[in-house]
């Protein structure tokens, strides 16, 4: 059985991959670390885990902290991933790290990140950066060779499946890329906030972060690798009155490919990519589709009349876009099928 440990377990990213470590075959629970809720059993703070999960949540000094895990999960802000990966990696442990700490291969990429979104650019564990990868599977190959892995942001999931075949394919102009993207309350995190009170987000939207995202230099990295020009992007994140769920409206301008050319570019990028599902504007799709599992849903559409590719992306920002990705990092790096304990439908209604 592989062990596993969850830093930042009470959490909305830790309660998610608590909840899928229980429903997998090879797993079992060996810690659960928070800094909040220290001392209560996770069942309390989570009654739904009640009789499922009844570990006591600890605190990061606790002794049990210090034991050998397979794999070590770090559902934390910037910042806390990279002080304590390299002690993990030493005791034998598997890292996913959920923040940006990882998701850059190198100190400048690293800096350019950190300084785009307002942080120290100084890594505190810059030997690793060179080991980690970018941890979305349907990119990268993510082996049993990997140990540590930055699991991607939610945004960037959701835009980066939604242009990739398009950039691949050469088909688009990298610099008109217009990314319109929608995310529910939950994408804030648990931790409570005026903003997302609830009476000022009912029956309300609104744009945010506008000066920049920080998922805006990661989608730009990895969809820059896949052509051969550099990518530019408009990037605006927008919350709307729902609780999980992201929509990415995404347009750029096209090489005069017609709407059947496209779609049938993304279902051939997309025929191995068992988590990726592609349909014509014809399909209805929404949130709802997807809300709960593990995929992506892209209606790939072209506007004729203004020569525009036009894609709508749609993920689970706590699936897909967090703990269901993590998930699919670790089956991979642990040679298990990716879609262990994933491959499931969501719910309906």
């Amino acid at each position: 059985m592989i062990k596993a440990k969850v830093v930042g377990a009470g959490g909305y990213g830790g309660v998610g991959i608590t909840e899928l470590l229980l429903k997998h075959p090879e797993t079992e629970i060996g810690c659960l670390v928070s800094l909040s809720d220290t001392g209560r059993k996770m069942s309390d703070v989570f009654p739904h885990l009640r009789g499922f999960c009844d570990d006591v949540i600890v605190s990061p000094e606790d002794p049990k902290t210090k034991e050998q895990y397979d794999v070590v999960f770090f559902s934390t802000p910037d910042g806390v991933g990279m002080q304590s990966a390299e002690d993990e990696l030493e005791r034998g442990a598997k890292v996913i790290d959920y923040s940006g700490d990882f998701r850059f291969g190198s100190v400048e990429r690293y800096a350019e990140y950190a300084n785009f979104i307002g942080l120290d650019p100084v890594h505190k564990a810059p030997a690793l950066l060179t080991e980690t990868v970018y941890g979305l599977p349907e990119l990268h190959d993510i082996s049993s060779a990997q140990s540590i892995v930055g699991n991607p942001g939610c945004f960037a999931v959701s835009c980066i499946l939604g242009l990739a075949p398009a950039v691949a394919a050469g088909i688009i102009d990298t610099k008109s890329i217009i990314a319109d993207c929608k995310t529910g309350v939950s994408g804030a995190g648990k931790k409570p906030n005026a903003a997302f009170h609830y009476p000022n987000r009912y029956d309300n939207m609104n744009a945010y972060k506008l000066a920049g995202h920080q998922h805006v230099v990661e989608i730009e990295q990895e969809l820059g690798l896949l052509g051969d020009d550099d990518v530019q992007m408009t990037f605006t994140a927008q919350v709307v009155p729902v609780c999980r769920g992201i929509m990415s409206c995404l347009y750029a301008t096209l090489d005069g490919q017609k709407a059947d050319e496209v779609l049938e570019i993304y279902r051939e990028y997309n025929k191995h990519n068992s988590f990726v599902r592609v349909q014509g504007a014809s399909t209805p799709a929404s949130i709802a589709d997807i809300r709960g599992t593990n995929y992506c849903s892209l209606t790939v559409d072209v506007d004729e009349r203004n020569n525009r590719l036009r894609i709508i992306s749609h993920i689970d920002n706590l699936m897909k876009g967090q703990a269901g990705n993590a998930m699919q990092n670790m089956n991979l790096m642990f040679g298990m099928d990716s879609g262990t304990a994933l491959a499931s439908a969501g719910q309906y209604p």
